[in-house]
């Protein structure tokens, strides 16, 4: 097999440079896929259409997203990785201008098709790429770095979203993209080394790997821990307002400190990985199960929700970072086109979780929607027991 580790590398001559410029990125693209859920209403306003149909501005990036990923490593596999992801960088900054300046609906669903590839396409290498640029046991701590910037950004984006379309109106908030992703793409240029392709696929269809044991059942986690995360996080907002009866003050405060949480989870975590993988794959989706049963029990309690949804913030934040880690060991080999199935997989998984999450929130109330979420994690621990059973297991 052809591994994608650079075995020569050492923490000395890491490009750490090049790991931060992708930081920079991941932040971007995250503070502009959500960044519409503030903006709705002023951006069907001014265009001319329903907020519903605007809505669907998020969904197409996230369905743009899933079609990348499962394809972009046989589309790219003879180029250097380095201009893959300057391109993927430069069309995140296409994408921003065609939003900002979009005269119809159908452009500013163009520009958001735009964004959902370089999302596919970004997170679907990231993992490949930094298992090159640092050395093994580097690795978790540099997959811990981009899930800060994934953590900061969904935590700032939509308030700051909101707050920019007060002043400066959405096409303002969206242009403020454009600098930033610029100043990302510039970094890379200059950080960034030459990374030929080491990609050596034997088909092209990326859901053959589902043939090996240990990933058929890493992705079965997967699929549970993200599908049980957003059904109840997607619902986080309605609990609070109807169940635990805050205001809109307080409401923003516990999303902000989750998103803080979630931070620094990915941090304390990441320090953790290297010799304690499985074990924390493991008791991840276990605790958020343990926390969403107690915000059942607990939900008109403010105290003991706002403690459970600040550990929720810690643990499901950092979870991506063990899981990135398992595909830098597991799929060594294909590590490409092991991070495309996974990110088919999540956003998958955060769309059925919502969904179905949502269809039991009207019909039976919130609390159906909190112990769905609490037995898919748990199914979710139990599959990464069977991951590390078939893992250990000689081939």
């Amino acid at each position: 097999m052809t591994l994608t580790y650079d075995d020569d590398i050492d923490g000395s001559r890491a490009a750490w440079g090049a790991v931060f410029s992708m930081t920079l990125c991941v932040f971007v693209l995250i503070a502009s896929e959500f960044m519409p859920v503030s903006l709705l209403t002023p951006i069907a306003a001014d265009l001319g259409v329903s907020e519903g149909h605007t809505g669907q501005a998020i969904s197409i990036s996230g369905i743009s997203a899933v079609l990348t990923s499962l394809f972009i490593a046989t589309l790219t596999r003879r180029l250097d990785r380095r201009v893959v992801v300057l391109g993927l960088t430069m069309l995140l900054v296409v994408s921003g201008l065609a939003v900002t300046f979009a005269p119809s609906y159908p452009i500013l669903m163009l520009g958001r098709a735009l964004l959902g590839i370089s999302i596919g396409g970004f997170w679907s290498m990231s993992t490949a790429i930094v298992m090159r640029l640092v050395s093994l046991d580097q690795v978790p701590k540099a997959l811990a770095l981009l899930n800060a910037g994934n953590a900061i950004a969904a935590t700032v984006s939509a308030p700051l979203g909101s707050l920019l379309g007060a002043y400066i109106g959405w096409r303002g908030a969206f242009f403020l993209v454009v600098p930033v992703g610029l100043l990302a793409f510039l970094w890379q240029w200059i950080s960034l080394p030459a990374l030929p392709s080491r990609s050596r696929l034997k088909s092209q269809n990326v859901f053959r790997l589902l043939g090996r044991p240990p990933v058929a059942a890493g992705m079965a986690a997967i699929l549970l821990l993200f599908m049980g995360q957003f059904a109840l996080f997607t619902y986080v907002r309605p609990f609070l307002e109807q169940v635990t009866h805050v205001g809109i003050g307080t409401l923003s405060f516990v999303l902000l400190v989750m998103g803080l949480a979630g931070a620094v989870g990915t941090w304390f975590i990441g320090r953790l990985l290297e010799h304690r993988l499985f074990s924390i794959l493991i008791a991840i989706p276990f605790l958020m199960a343990c926390l969403a049963l107690s915000m059942v029990a607990l939900g008109d309690m403010q105290a003991p929700v706002f403690a459970a949804l600040v550990g929720w913030g810690f643990l499901g934040t950092a979870a991506p970072v063990g899981w990135g880690t398992w595909l830098s060991r597991v799929l060594a080999d294909e590590a490409e086109a092991g991070g495309g199935l996974q990110v088919a997989v999540i956003q998958l998984a955060i769309t059925a979780g919502a969904s179905v999450g949502g269809l039991l929130f009207d019909a039976l109330g919130w609390w159906s929607t909190f112990t769905l979420s609490a037995v898919l994690l748990c199914g979710s621990s139990l599959a990464a027991f069977a991951a590390w059973r078939v893992t250990r297991r000689p081939s």
